[in-house]
């Protein structure tokens, strides 16, 4: 941080607290030069995600959608909420650190139903289910029958 009076670049911090608001923190700087001391207010940028859907439309990320379209899969399943939660946590996590303005629902989905398929197999094919739009019971077969080959290769 560079100094108001003197322009060094050099400062040190003495005191750091957050603001009363809670969305800010106040530091307090000396100048390693001139000795003078000043305050700075420090707010993390948060980034709004964009969710491209597939007919094109933009919406706001909503963490809780991906969170109850999880508890909706896995709804009368051994599943705790503390795992749903860290799944969604998981998933928010990594969208955000994509550091990208905009991201395709599909993206999304398939990273839920990747977590998913970790998490509970049975939910996972509830999901895919609904987010592939399977039409009939072939589709169900077929996608089982993946299941059961790869954990066959993992075993």
């Amino acid at each position: 941080m560079r100094c108001p009076f003197c322009e060094n670049p050099d400062t040190k911090v003495i005191d750091s607290r957050p603001t009363e608001e809670g969305h800010a923190i106040r530091r307090r700087r000396e100048c390693e030069n001139c000795n003078k001391r000043f305050t700075t207010y420090e707010k993390v940028e948060e980034m709004l995600l964009m969710v491209v859907k597939k007919d094109g439309r933009r919406e706001v990320f909503d963490r809780n959608k991906v969170l109850n379209g999880i508890i909706k899969a896995c709804e009368k399943r051994p599943v705790p909420m503390v795992e749903i939660e860290k799944v969604v946590s998981e998933i928010e996590r990594g969208l955000n650190n994509l550091m990208e303005k905009e991201v395709q629902s599909e993206f999304i989905g398939e990273l839920i139903m990747e977590q998913l398929k970790k998490l509970d197999e049975v939910a996972y094919v509830r999901f895919a289910s609904v987010y592939r739009q399977f039409t009939d019971v072939k589709t169900f077969v077929s996608e089982i029958e993946k299941l059961l080959e790869n954990g066959k290769r993992h075993k």
